[in-house]
């Protein structure tokens, strides 16, 4: 970004000897700015949102969830009425797909955006 490289390291890891004199190693707080910049450009960052879809599709094919959002929707609008086990169903959706998507969270993090 900018002319800038940045390099998410794990803690305690450090970049190894003889690195370039062009390459300063410093520690870089990131402005929301720059992490939304850097979330777009990332790879990283798209294959872990790759990878939280895929989580969701081991369970749930587009069509299921299309229809878990049509009776989840009517529901709460109040023009349908969910059937027996409709109610279980989207909890258990709605569980899997929270903790996939925290997963997903967890691993931004782990990268630093």
């Amino acid at each position: 970004m900018d002319g800038i490289t940045f390099v998410s390291l794990p803690d305690g890891a450090t970049l190894p000897e003889g690195q370039p004199e062009q390459i300063e190693a410093q520690a870089a707080p990131l402005t929301a700015e720059q992490r939304d910049a850097i979330r777009a450009a990332s790879p990283h960052v798209k294959l872990i949102g790759q990878r939280v879809v895929d989580h969701i599709r081991a369970m749930y094919s587009p069509d299921d969830e299309m229809y878990l959002a049509r009776i989840g929707t009517g529901a709460a609008l109040g023009v349908y009425e969910l059937e027996a086990g409709e109610r279980e169903e989207l909890a258990r959706y709605q569980a899997h797909v929270e903790a996939c998507r925290e997963w997903g969270r967890a691993q931004r993090v782990a990268l630093g955006v």
